[in-house]
Order: C-alpha cells, then structure tokens, then sequence
C-alpha cells in the first residue's frame, strides 16, 4: 500500500527533520496495522469460504443439527488425506462383543485423541492414538462451527456398502451428557437411521416412525441430547453402494470419570 503527498519545499514545511521523521514513522504503523487487519480478514474468510446453513432435525425426544461443513472438493481432500494417515484397530480391538458373543466389527475403526484418553464400548477399551494433522484440522473446523470442544474421535471407514453399523446408542458413561456427538462424514454418501427404543423388534411396545437422513460426503450431523438416550441409530447395509466411506465422530470425553459397575 502506498501514500501519495504533495511535494513542498523546504520553506514551505514549518517541521523538524526529528518531527518529519516521527509522523513518517507512525503513517508507516498505521499503514502496516491496516494491511495486517485486512489480511486477518482474508485469513478469516478463506478459512470457512462457505456459509453454514443448520436444518433442524426433530422427533419425540430426538434433537439434531444437519449442515454442510465442507465442500465435495474439501471432503475428498480430506479423505485421501485421512487414508495415509489413520492406523486401523487390529486384533482384539477389531472385535465386538454383543450378548456374550465376540464378532468381527465389519468395517475398520481407530480411535485418535487427547493423551491418555480411553474409551470403552461393546465390551473393548479403545485408547486414543496423537491427532494427526488433517484430524486436528477437521477437529478445529467443528469446533469453530459449533461452540463445543472435543477431546476424542472413534473413526470408521467402510470399503463400500456391505459394511455397516448396527443400531445402538452413544450412552457410555465416560461421555459428557452436555455435549453433542459431531459427526462428520466423508466418501460415498451412505443412509442413516434413527429408531426410537419403543419401537424396536417384536416388543416394541408403540408404533413411532423411524427417521432417515442421508448422510452426504462434507455433512456434519449434531446428535444433541436426549437424542441418545431415546433414540437407536445404525447405518444399514446399501448393496448399491460401490465406494468407501470414512465417519468421524468427535465426542468429549470426561476426564477421571468412574464408572458404575
């Protein structure tokens, strides 16, 4: 940025050189803060080039927030990147337990946070492995977004549409009961079902209508409380689904929580 004065003699100019130099230098500051607040600016909205647009999701007891938080570009930058940087669980960490039984999980998972966090669930404790760079990027981006802070992710990635979730409930003790479950989804875009606990299997005890979202690569879906306590979600099979998928939910996890027998 430059300032333009009109050329005077030194007659003309009643200043010292001292008092000359003085009001050049602070020109100079005033200048420079202007240039850097409009680089903050630009900083600022490059960072979230689009705007957020939330839609409510609500039913009985269920609360949720939907939005694009990123582009189809950004979601598949992200994905790649994701691919060379997560490390998938192995061993008795790839396995579920469900009524006593052990089964194989039939997608990949991983689990990335805060130094010594743990997290336990279907009968297997999960310790957090370092966030990698694009994990902490994505971390920021919804915090940014929603007000909340995360200190935990549990990753799943499907290799197409025969992987699948389960229905079940993200009520374990160790998570904060004020905070939403954010869940970002990245890849193939893939179905996602709510179904109330009164209404589930042979027993169900009332007629409520299950609610179904498709979960688009970029979208980020707010599971705001009650909606675990009430409410089952899965990610069913979809045969028609040829590509993977990569689902990150961040969640906070509280610290030196015990747990109830």
């Amino acid at each position: 940025m430059e300032t333009f004065v009109n050329k005077r003699s030194c007659t003309d100019n009643p200043l010292t050189r001292s008092q000359r130099k003085k009001i050049k230098l602070e020109n100079n500051e005033r200048i420079k803060q202007e240039e850097d607040a409009e680089e903050d600016e630009d900083e600022a909205s490059t960072e979230f080039s689009h705007p957020v647009h939330w839609q409510k999701i609500e039913a009985e007891g269920l609360d949720c927030d939907y939005a694009l938080l990123f582009s189809k570009k950004e979601a598949d930058h992200f994905f790649k990147l994701l691919e060379e940087e997560v490390v998938y669980s192995t061993g008795e960490e790839a396995k579920v337990q469900v009524f006593g039984k052990v089964y194989n999980i039939p997608r990949k998972q991983a689990t990335y946070g805060d130094a010594g966090l743990t997290y336990t669930y279907s009968g297997v404790t999960r310790s957090a492995c370092p966030w990698t760079p694009t994990l902490e990027y994505i971390q920021d981006a919804v915090t940014k977004t929603t007000g909340q802070t995360f200190n935990f992710v549990l990753i799943n990635r499907y290799k197409d549409g025969q992987d699948h979730m389960g229905e079940h409930r993200d009520d374990e003790k160790e998570l904060d009961p004020l905070c939403p479950i954010a869940s970002v989804s990245l890849g193939a875009a893939r179905d996602f079902i709510f179904r109330h606990r009164d209404a589930r299997g042979k027993q169900s005890c009332r007629q409520i209508e299950p609610v179904k979202l498709e979960l688009a690569p970029g979208s980020l879906l707010l599971m705001n409380q009650p909606t675990n306590t009430y409410w089952y979600h899965s990610l069913p099979v979809r045969k028609k689904v040829l590509q993977p998928r990569i689902n990150l939910t961040f969640r906070r996890i509280l610290l030196n929580c015990k747990k109830m027998s």
